[in-house]
């Protein structure tokens, strides 16, 4: 799923260890191999790279196609902290997104000690930054730091995108892009050559949001040599198509009003947050405020339209944390609109041909919106909300216009070979936070069921991507992958939301 930005706010095995180090050996298939190289500048200074041994995967663009052009995968093995005797199996990450820079996850990663006794490799996957070709559409991107001044499903909105997904489609292709190779099944191949090119026994996977989507494939349909698997915030392969989106967006708000009801202060001063909520995405959708605002970091104010539709992503992309949503709603009806101008206004800063949007839009139009249409979006909506205007409902949360993006895309469909539930007996930890209005808690019981010894953790309070911000789940995980079978979860046990943000009346 889309990626959730935090705010500031080794081998079991001589030869396996001596192949990690230095990246020789026989490639895992007969067009995949690894080739050392210099890590990639990053805008800001990754300080965990100034030691890591980097390179190149080379691996088949389109495994279909034999004798076909080959892609370069950037990879980094950031070394343990604190390496054990024997060296431990190393842990490999797997990004959310799709199309987000996994390189920019590795400060997160370390701070949660990923790499605290074991290695660490981060691999970008097919057609991210750093890789070749980098799937990035600068275009979409413009329309992004553009769009915060126009109404989030407004019609101009729409056409400006769809020019923007256009041009950047048809230069991909000029460009001699398969778009129909990014996928799931090529990506999960991906990992599965990377092992076998470092001449890696066994190893450990990590992934979040899309991660886990990606890691249930690759567990699904390479098994072999993964020792132990961790998903954080879960698609669940099985389930995730764009009406969807709604259920898990309802599902995660509901979580934030429940928890603010739970606690006394936050009750008697937000009393009716579900009817809060819905007041203001029809009020704001029917008369939309137009504001100049200064961004977060400072520089010239933009023209910001805050409308109903926005106003509901806003929330979904946390912006302001689930701590602050009661008492910026509440100021909000008061008529002080300021934490949600500015968190829409920090759109109009764009990191312009970062994020590979070429990869998100091959991944959702061939394995999330195949078998459902537009109005399956809004009737999904309707169920979750059915006081709000249709104008909002008719959005797939985070993705709007999706499906005349896909028409544009147009990619070969690949629902039945994902959609498919992973059954393994592999042992898994399947983490959760119950304040994800992404990826809503409830969906990874059901992931949960078809794995034979997987142990579940729901932490109280926490959004999207757990690990990072909790120091519990950081324990629960170093403890599964030291004991994959009995990892100690008694820190869960007590938890309870942080409170939450009171303004005077």
């Amino acid at each position: 799923m889309a990626k959730h930005r935090l705010h500031r706010f080794s081998a079991a095995a001589a030869a396996g260890l001596v192949c990690l180090a230095t990246f020789g050996g026989t490639p895992g298939s007969a067009a995949a191999r690894f080739e050392p190289g210099p890590c990639p500048k990053t805008p800001e200074p990754i300080e965990a790279l100034s030691t890591a041994r980097c390179g190149y995967l080379r691996v088949p663009e389109n495994r279909s196609r034999p004798g076909g052009r080959t892609i370069e995968l950037a990879v980094a093995v950031l070394p343990a902290v604190k390496p054990a005797k024997p060296p431990q199996d190393p842990v490999v990450f797997m990004a959310g997104g799709p199309g987000a820079d996994t390189f920019d996850d590795i400060p997160f990663l370390v701070a949660s000690g990923l790499n605290k006794e074991r290695d660490l490799i981060v691999m970008a996957q097919r057609g991210n930054l750093y890789d070749r070709p980098n799937l990035a559409c600068p275009e979409v991107d413009r329309f992004n730091a553009r769009a915060v001044g126009l109404g989030y499903d407004a019609q101009r909105a729409k056409q400006i995108m769809l020019k923007a997904v256009t041009d950047c489609r048809a230069r991909l292709v000029a460009q001699g892009v398969d778009l129909d190779a990014y996928n799931s099944t090529e990506n999960a191949a991906d990992f599965a050559d990377l092992r076998t090119a470092l001449h890696l026994p066994r190893w450990n996977v990590y992934g979040y949001s899309y991660g886990t989507n990606l890691a249930l494939t690759y567990l699904r349909l390479h098994p072999e040599g993964i020792r132990a698997v961790a998903i954080d915030s879960v698609a669940p392969s099985q389930f995730v198509t764009l009406p969807w989106t709604w259920g898990s967006t309802a599902e995660g708000i509901r979580n934030i009003f429940a928890a603010c009801a739970a606690q006394p202060a936050c009750k008697d001063r937000y009393p009716d947050l579900p009817g809060m909520l819905t007041e203001q995405v029809r009020k704001l959708e029917a008369h939309p405020l137009t504001l100049d605002v200064t961004p977060p970091d400072g520089g010239k104010p933009v023209k910001t339209v805050l409308d109903g539709g926005a106003l509901l992503n806003l929330i979904v992309a946390f912006t302001p944390r689930p701590k602050d949503i009661p008492a910026a709603l509440d100021e909000l009806s008061r008529g002080n609109p300021e934490r949600f101008a500015q968190a829409r206004a920090a759109g109009s800063v764009q990191k312009i041909g970062e994020f590979a949007h070429g990869l998100t839009n091959s991944i959702a139009c061939a394995e999330w919106a195949p078998g459902y249409a537009e109005s399956d979006v809004l009737k999904a909506g309707r169920k979750a909300y059915p006081a709000w205007p249709d104008t909002v409902l008719a959005q797939a949360p985070q993705l709007p216009f999706q499906y005349p993006v896909c028409g544009v895309w147009d990619v070969a469909d690949r629902a039945e070979v994902q959609r498919v539930a992973t059954v393994s007996a592999v042992p898994a930890l399947v983490v959760s936070g119950t304040f994800d209005v992404k990826t809503g808690a409830s969906w990874a019981k059901g992931v949960a069921r078809n794995l034979s010894r997987s142990t579940s953790v729901v932490v109280p309070g926490i959004g999207h991507w757990v690990v990072p911000q909790s120091p519990c789940a950081q324990r629960v995980l170093a403890s599964f992958f030291a004991r994959p079978t009995a990892p100690d979860t008694s820190c869960v046990e007590g938890l309870e939301p942080a409170p939450f943000t009171i303004v005077p009346k």
